[in-house]
């Protein structure tokens, strides 16, 4: 009985002092977001090329 005693007194505050979580919201994304993240995807693209050109180069 000691121990259970024990055990609620010391889970007690933490649950009493706990938050509920709010999810962030997501920003706006506008035209030029839009357009960077275009631009990033194509350079990502032209880089994975490039290394699957130099990967399978024949000797």
């Amino acid at each position: 009985m000691r121990h259970l005693t024990a055990t609620i007194l010391t889970l007690l505050p933490g649950a009493a002092l706990a938050q509920g979580y709010d999810r962030p919201v997501p920003g706006v994304h506008d035209a030029t977001a839009e357009l960077w993240f275009l631009a990033a995807s194509i350079a990502f693209l032209a880089a994975l090329l490039a290394v699957h050109l130099l990967v399978n180069r024949k000797p």
